[in-house]
Parts: C-alpha cells; structure tokens; sequence
C-alpha cells in the first residue's frame, strides 16, 4: 500500500519549499531526504542525542520526532541558516571553531542550533547555565570541556557584535503548551548533579 502524498509549503531558513510528502515523513528526513539539507544530523531517531536538533519558530525541536506536515506555517532554520547574512559565521560557530568546541562534527548542528536558541534566551549565561543550556544534547568525543567554553565565548561574541542574536519566539497563543523544561537531560549527559 503506498502512502497518500500531501501537498505542504515549509518555509526553512527564510525560503518556502513546496513539498510533496507522506504524512508520516520526519522533519529530518524532508530536510536532509527531499530540501537536500544534509547538515541536521540522525543519530538516534528517538529525541534523545539531540544531533537532529532545528529550531522551530525560534524554538529548539527535535527534527526526528516532528512530522514535516506539522511544520506546515512555521520557521524552520537549520544549521544551514545559521550563518550571518553575508555568508560569514555566526557567533556560536565562530565560538565553536575558536574554542574547539568539535571533534567528530556529528553533533555540532544540534549543538549550534540549540546554543543558539540559549543564548538568544540568555545572552550572558554564567558557567553553570551555559553547562545547562547544552545537557540535553549528547556528544560522544568531546568531554563537553570545549562546548561550554563555546557557548561562554559565543556570548562574548555576541555582545562584540552588538547582541546580534535570532529573534524571539512568539509567546506561545491560548491553547498552546509552554516550552518542556529539560532540566532531568542532565543526567544523561554526564553534566547532571
């Protein structure tokens, strides 16, 4: 039995794509598979490493847990769309590349995708919130040394720059649900308590 395509128009990284797509075809898989947006990363397919990490309306989203028809009228920006306008680095991947925030690469664009939401949301975290900011994504080589002096050094940067930092999400409408606190990720990290 094949799957009943659906028309869908996402809009990634300030440009609409139309799509023909599965309903049940992962933001992940559109992304990488059908817009050839090959920098949000598959690791373990169930929301937990966080490598598949995009942001959302400005908000971080596992791309592996969410349907691309759901993402239909929202703002997605990958990795890809991260970067300054005039094609230079963006604060977070300057500081990723200053501080040696990268080993294998594997996990950097969730990493950047969600220091960048955090920053956005705390533009000077202290040492134990930038650790906080990234507890919920997993990184396999680094020892997560380097990742927070990332973060640390991203918003120097980002202060340098004059606080150029993404747009806020809008404040969620009657109905909608509160972004998820995260604080229990620590413990799957090594970052915890």
């Amino acid at each position: 039995m094949t799957d009943e395509l659906h028309d869908v128009r996402l809009s990634v990284n300030g440009t609409a794509h139309p799509l023909r797509v599965p309903a049940r075809r992962l933001l992940s898989d559109a992304l990488r598979h059908d817009l050839g947006l090959t920098g949000t990363h598959v690791g373990c397919e169930h929301g937990v490493c966080g490598a598949c990490t995009v942001l959302v309306d400005g908000r971080p989203m596992r791309s592996c847990l969410m349907f691309a028809v759901s993402a239909v009228g929202l703002e997605i920006t990958t990795v890809e769309g991260l970067a300054e306008p005039d094609g230079s680095l963006g604060a977070v991947q300057q500081a990723f590349l200053e501080c040696h925030g990268l080993q294998c690469g594997f996990c950097t664009p969730g990493f950047l995708t969600t220091i960048t939401a955090g920053l956005r949301d705390n533009p000077s975290p202290t040492h134990e919130e930038a650790r906080d900011m990234i507890a919920g994504n997993l990184c396999r080589c680094t020892g997560y040394q380097n990742i927070v002096k990332a973060v640390e050094r991203a918003a120097e940067i980002g202060l340098e720059r004059g606080g150029s930092q993404p747009p806020r999400p809008p404040e969620p409408e009657a109905g909608q649900l509160e972004v998820e606190d995260r604080d229990d990720d620590n413990a799957s990290t090594g970052l915890g308590a």
